[in-house]
């Protein structure tokens, strides 16, 4: 019995040390493979997820929606001027004020004032513009 103690104590190994263990570690190309398709993934989920990140054709969409947005924010105050130039201008700044706030774009369209010089039809997004600058204005 002595020696089954005596096996037991020669058996027993040291305690490594993570830095040990790391240092004498040899990972296989499996092992080194799918950590790096690990750390690919997680970067693209933090990338696309808190990062900002966005795809080509979001990132289109964005810039077509501020192209417009721009387009829209210059061409406003010039229905602003073409309604200065309306000799009724003080009646009917009154009526688009009666007119609920989702039709007044629709005011804006019909007396033509968002209608561009060179274009057939007005913008109803101008016109929509339009008409939140004359009530800014009109205050």
């Amino acid at each position: 019995m002595e020696q089954d103690k005596g096996d037991k104590g020669v058996e027993q190994k040291k305690k490594v040390s993570f830095g040990q263990w790391w240092g004498e570690a040899r990972p296989t190309k499996t092992v080194v493979f799918w950590s790096w398709v690990a750390s690919v993934v997680l970067t693209m989920i933090i990338g696309f997820a808190w990062g900002g990140w966005v795809t080509g054709g979001t990132a289109q969409k964005m810039a077509e929606v501020m192209a417009e947005d721009a387009v829209v924010k210059r061409l406003a105050p010039m229905c602003v001027i073409q309604f200065n130039r309306d000799p009724g201008k003080d009646q009917k700044l009154k009526e688009l004020k009666e007119t609920s706030s989702w039709q007044r774009g629709d005011y804006v369209t019909k007396q033509g004032w968002a209608t561009m010089p060179g274009e057939e039809k007005p913008d109803s997004k101008v016109a929509d513009e339009c008409a939140r600058l004359l009530m800014l204005i009109s205050k």
